[in-house]
């Protein structure tokens, strides 16, 4: 049952990650800018016009769209070094981060067919090494527990 379980979240999160490589470029824009307006306009309590919210949005969008990919693959990478860890793997960690850079080339890929969106080499570079990243931290955690025992 554990294991079922943790199939199907990494089912659901590639399907999510799938679901906003999907998006058009504008929609992926609106969303990342979307998300900056609302965080500047609880910070400042809305005080700030919407000049300056579409200036801090060119500023800053670059950076929460790579956050996001960070994120997203970052959580990826513990959800399948998680689930591999169920059997008995000799190179599970680096079965792992294999299955996440795969996944990370073929969700670029799949951006290069979505118009407005482009499949980048800079993006495949940080979704691989934030799995790797989650993976670390995964086998750091498992290294605690143990040590704990």
């Amino acid at each position: 049952m554990k294991k079922a379980i943790k199939l199907i979240l990494i089912i659901l999160w590639i399907t999510m990650i799938f679901c906003f490589s999907s998006q058009k470029g504008t929609s992926s824009s609106n969303l990342s800018n979307g998300l900056i307006y609302k965080v500047t306009s609880y910070i400042t309590g809305n005080k700030v016009s919407n000049k300056e919210k579409v200036i801090l949005s060119n500023k800053y969008s670059k950076f929460v769209r790579k956050m996001a990919h960070f994120s997203v693959y970052l959580i990826l990478g513990i959800l399948v070094i998680s689930f591999i860890s169920e059997f008995n793997i000799k190179r599970r960690y680096l079965l792992a981060v294999i299955l996440c850079v795969l996944y990370a080339l073929t969700d670029e890929l799949h951006q290069y067919f979505v118009p407005g969106r482009s499949c980048e080499l800079l993006d495949i570079l940080l979704d691989s090494a934030s799995s790797f990243l989650g993976v670390l931290f995964y086998k750091f955690i498992i290294s605690i527990k143990k040590g704990n025992n």
